[in-house]
């Protein structure tokens, strides 16, 4: 038997803040390709502590849907999934490029197959274009188009900017929009002047946060001057400065988001049988909400 087991940050406050977990594990169930799909949180119940002795199958597969590496991935989760001899070397990373280890959880007799974030994996490069085509509704935007790849941005973790910068690089790279640029809220370059850095007249704007919340639903739309009041909405696309800002929201609401999971377990030895192609196709031109008024 093999389980996976989703593991993301989850909110007191925000109650959209477990949606995506849930939705990815559903969609994941529906393939069949696990014998269990559980979820386990640090702000919601089942905790992270918890959450292993919800699984009966000894062998588990543990993705967190974060979207770098950091003091959840490399400290609090491995501590509290109570990971025997966990050391971070072990994943041989330069910020960017952990896959997984595989190491013994004694006290519920499981292994575990420890993964990295979903937020670094290459395929997060396909959800981020594939949020720009549901948040424009058309699946081969790009030509006369402008990307804006945005991340939080902090003194604290310098690999949360690294994750914006490799998939505004890859994305770059694949040559389908005019112009890709990472921008950030609490660095430089700041979000607050996106249409000083594009040419392009279009200019979509994918955040790159697992759920929507505080600030991808309030910060970034004030900062980039789509509204004076989050609280009143905004238009999608709406006008600033002589560009329309196709505003996508977090990009870990976008189905294909089931398919990093997925991706993240069969590198990490996973049996996912076709799963990753089914995923794809059931989600493709599968929309995720984007919110154009308040109350939506």
């Amino acid at each position: 038997m093999q389980a996976l087991v989703i593991v993301a940050h989850g909110s007191h406050l925000n109650s959209d803040a477990s949606t995506p977990t849930y939705d990815h594990a559903d969609t994941i169930r529906e393939t069949g390709v696990f014998d269990e799909v559980r979820t386990g949180f640090w702000k919601e119940e089942p905790s992270f502590r918890e959450v292993l002795r919800t699984v009966e199958s000894d062998e588990v597969y543990v993705v967190p849907l974060f979207i770098s590496e950091g003091y959840f991935t490399e400290e609090v989760i491995p501590r509290e999934l109570r990971l025997h001899g966990w050391d971070l070397d072990e994943w041989d990373s330069d910020g960017t490029s952990a896959t997984h280890a595989t190491f013994e959880a004694a006290d519920v007799g499981k292994t575990v197959h420890y993964c990295g974030p979903v937020g670094t994996h290459d395929a997060m490069s396909d959800v981020i274009v594939r949020r720009a085509e549901s948040v424009t509704g058309d699946p081969e935007v790009g030509s006369g188009f402008a990307l804006a790849v945005v991340g939080h941005g902090t003194a604290r973790n310098e690999n949360s900017a690294k994750a914006v910068h490799l998939h505004a690089d890859r994305i770059d790279e694949m040559g389908r929009f005019e112009e890709v640029r990472a921008l950030f809220m609490d660095e430089d370059p700041e979000i607050d002047d996106v249409t000083d850095f594009f040419e392009a007249t279009d200019i979509v704007v994918v955040p790159l946060f697992v759920a929507d919340g505080y600030h991808t639903q309030e910060d970034i739309p004030e900062d980039m001057g789509l509204t004076d009041d989050y609280r009143t909405g905004w238009e999608t696309p709406a006008e600033v400065d002589g560009h329309r800002i196709w505003y996508a929201g977090a990009v870990g609401t976008e189905a294909l988001t089931a398919d990093v999971v997925i991706e993240r377990a069969a590198d990490a030895g996973a049996d996912v049988g076709n799963a990753i192609e089914d995923i794809r196709h059931r989600t493709d031109g599968e929309t995720a909400d984007t919110k154009v008024e308040a109350g939506d």
